[in-house]
């Protein structure tokens, strides 16, 4: 701000921020309201104009809204969504001025000095936000004034404008719960008989220090200008994603591939500045016929090295149709995570990235989804000791430590023919005759009690090592509860 420059703040406050937000979406006739869940109970969070007249409030209990009013419609609540909805809006205030900060949960607060008089003036500037909002479908309630805490104020107490100069007598008539106090002190403060602002800002200041601590001055300083209150504006998320125009249309495979590398060069940068890796990449040709084709390429790991990245694109980019040329290449890294900087040593494994690349390369081919590994789990039943999960998206692990050996080949129980809680001498499995040479056992697993599992409904199991004279060494159990044997495993 210029010095000298009188400072004019306006505050945008949207009642009904997440309502609006799903009925955008959605729209709907009559009573509608967004729920969220509160101390075990479901309650009103969001309501629109219908509702509130139909004399229903937030915060009310689920159950009595829908006895006061049964046409009432509902929807669970999304705080994360209306997060970003409220971001997206203060993107668009941007158009106002470039100081744009948020006011809560459901507000934005502008610092329009020096910027009124591009849209005729502060009148003409507050018309045309309201219009434009409403036009969105949404419902606004606006303050302007010198100070961020007496525009805040008129938005929540009485929309209106302060002249400059003049914000006492401007709020000289609304609640002190204007000033941004909690109800408790708004309270306290009621009962003392200071209901208005223009009543507690004539009380004596040394009492009410004494008796509520100096927050209660300095809400009313800030609001008449007496102290200062910055607005701290939000830095946009910084965007990776570049671009390049073409002067001559190309077609080429290997044009192509030479113009993505010097995209991925630029937009590595841009990563490693915030140390960031891409995980998810998506090329954008245009033609010059408009049309545009898109790349994309998932990688197992976070990256941004180009030359490890670049071969990973060939398999895309030549499956494109160039049709009469491509004019514009678009790199975008749709989806990234944090890469810190590692230190450089001799000691590093190569083998590890030259996996994660292969995982990328074949990936592109059959989805990172279904390339998987084995992870271990905190089970002692054999069926539950592991996990498959995408390699992709999970390292591996070492816990596999067993007091006992455990097959490679795992399979679901094969009943056998024999009795006796020892293993038999012979019997015949898949149709083969087999002889036992040696057995080791048992180890007796008990079932999870707290798992519901149908294949251990039998009970405990008696686990044995049975080395065949043939050859086959097998996993057998013994189920004394509910006598019989079955082969679950084979050992290499």
């Amino acid at each position: 701000m210029f010095d000298g420059m009188q400072r004019r703040v306006v505050s945008l406050w949207f009642p009904r921020l997440a309502s609006s937000r799903v009925l955008r979406r959605y729209p709907l006739d009559g009573p509608f309201a967004l729920t969220i869940k509160q101390n075990n109970a479901n309650r009103l969070y969001c309501l629109n104009a219908e509702a509130t007249q139909q004399g229903l409030h937030q915060g009310m209990p689920y159950s009595d809204a829908r006895a006061f009013c049964p046409d009432l419609q509902t929807a669970l609540a999304d705080l994360p969504q209306d997060q970003r909805f409220l971001q997206i809006l203060r993107r668009w205030a941007i158009r106002y001025c470039p100081w744009v900060g948020l006011e809560g949960r459901d507000g934005l607060v502008l610092d329009v000095s020096g910027s009124a008089h591009i849209f005729g003036g502060e009148e003409g500037m507050l018309s045309d936000m309201r219009a434009r909002l409403m036009r969105a479908g949404l419902s606004v309630q606006i303050g302007l004034a010198d100070t961020r805490g007496a525009a805040w104020a008129l938005a929540h107490h009485g929309e209106g404008v302060a002249s400059p100069g003049e914000m006492l007598p401007a709020l000289q008539t609304l609640p002190v719960a204007a000033l941004r106090l909690d109800e408790k002190t708004s309270v306290a403060l009621t009962r003392l008989g200071l209901r208005k602002i223009g009543d507690l800002a004539a009380a004596p200041r040394a009492l009410l220090t004494r008796r509520f601590g100096p927050d209660v001055l300095m809400r009313l300083d800030q609001a008449l200008g007496q102290q200062p209150e910055e607005i701290m504006p939000l830095a946009d998320p910084p965007h990776y994603g570049v671009r390049m125009t073409l002067p001559d249309p190309i077609g080429l495979v290997s044009d192509v591939m030479a113009g993505t590398e010097r995209l991925l060069i630029q937009l590595c940068a841009k990563l490693k500045a915030q140390e960031m890796g891409a995980r998810v990449l998506a090329v954008t040709l245009r033609r010059v016929d408009q049309d545009q084709q898109e790349v994309e390429l998932r990688l197992a790991r976070p990256l941004r090295d180009p030359h490890r990245i670049l071969p990973l694109f060939e398999r895309g980019l030549a499956g494109v149709d160039a049709g009469f040329g491509i004019d514009q290449l678009r790199l975008e890294a749709t989806q990234v995570e944090a890469l810190p900087v590692r230190q450089i040593s001799h000691t590093l494994e190569r083998g590890k990235d030259q996996l994660d690349d292969l995982i990328s390369r074949l990936g592109t081919r059959i989805g990172l989804e279904n390339i998987q590994r084995f992870l271990p789990a905190d089970s002692h039943i054999p069926e539950r000791s592991f996990i498959i999960a995408p390699a992709a998206y999970c390292e591996p692990q070492s816990g596999w430590a067993s007091p006992n050996p455990r097959p490679l080949c795992l399979f679901p129980p094969e009943p056998i023919a024999a009795s006796g809680p020892h293993p038999p001498e012979q019997f015949r499995w898949r149709r083969m005759f087999l002889t036992t040479g040696r057995a080791t056992g048992p180890e007796r697993i008990a079932p999870e009690w707290w798992l519901e599992d149908d294949s251990w409904r039998s009970g405990l199991r008696d686990y044995w090592r049975v080395d065949t004279i043939q050859g086959r060494r097998l996993w057998l159990f013994y189920t004394p509860q509910n006598p019989g044997w079955f082969v679950q495993g084979e050992f290499p």
